[in-house]
């Protein structure tokens, strides 16, 4: 599972573009062949920020994209109506997608909230654990799926998430951007799922910090990407490694180091 280096994040164009929408789309499909000829795997996030994007499979249809099955994650979170999640995951079913990953997301008041009943929950509100057992029920052994792993929350709630995830059918994790060497990454390995490990490809560490809600730590020093992720290929070999916020104006073979082997 993710027999390539790295997992890229690619975020789809938003709804409400105007004229732009064409040239969005242009560069949506330009950056996501950068990372398929690159030899990584692409992340498409579900409305991130709550702000309503164009679909995965909407922007691959809309620009003749052909979905490779072994590379494409298509994000999902449960700010969808029943009819539209049913909907999408037909689609991929139909187009042979393989993964997705399943996370608690982003609302807004833009974006409707899926009733916890219709997919078989119990709660008030539907959870990323009954959207996993959801997916793996009615469309059992078609897709492989995953969760987001949380180490800035506190770990015995977070690993008992995890283990609530995995008995729901989830096969991999993909953790929050962390940094350097984390023991509560070490503690998700004795779950025995495979481990997708973020880096944060960004200089702004304060918007990391923001938006995991994390005080900034005053002793960190200034934060360098590139230093960081060469630690987590010293500390987490194994791990494909997920890059958010990484610029595609760079040369990606002289900051990822594995593009150079």
């Amino acid at each position: 599972m993710f027999n390539y280096p790295y997992l890229v994040e690619l975020l789809s164009p938003k709804r409400s573009t105007g004229d732009q929408s064409e040239a969005l789309l242009d560069r949506f499909a330009e950056r996501y062949r950068k990372i398929i000829d690159a030899g990584c795997g692409v992340s498409i996030p579900d409305n991130p920020m709550g702000q309503p994007r164009l679909g995965a499979l909407e922007s691959f249809d809309l620009k003749d994209l052909s979905v490779d099955s072994d590379r494409v994650v298509m994000n999902l979170n449960t700010f969808h109506t029943k009819s539209e999640l049913d909907g999408l995951l037909q689609k991929a079913a139909k187009v042979n997608l393989k993964y997705i990953l399943v996370v608690r997301g982003d609302g807004g008041p833009l974006l409707p909230k899926l009733e916890s009943e219709s997919i078989g929950g119990n709660r008030s509100v539907a959870t990323s654990i009954d959207l996993i057992r959801y997916i793996n029920t009615e469309y059992s052994n078609q897709f492989i799926t995953g969760a987001a792993f949380n180490p800035y929350n506190p770990l015995p709630f977070e690993l008992n998430r995890m283990k609530q995830k995995i008995e729901a059918g989830a096969r991999y994790a993909v953790t929050q951007p962390v940094i350097g060497n984390d023991k509560s990454v070490d503690m998700l390995k004795d779950l025995n799922i495979t481990i997708v490990v973020e880096a944060w490809m960004s200089n702004n560490i304060d918007l990391l910090y923001r938006s995991v809600g994390k005080k900034k730590d005053e002793n960190a020093g200034k934060y360098d990407p590139i230093e960081n992720l060469k630690a987590l290929h010293e500390f987490y070999p194994q791990c494909c490694v997920y890059l958010s916020m990484l610029s595609f104006k760079q040369n990606w073979k002289k900051i990822l180091p594995r593009l150079t082997i």
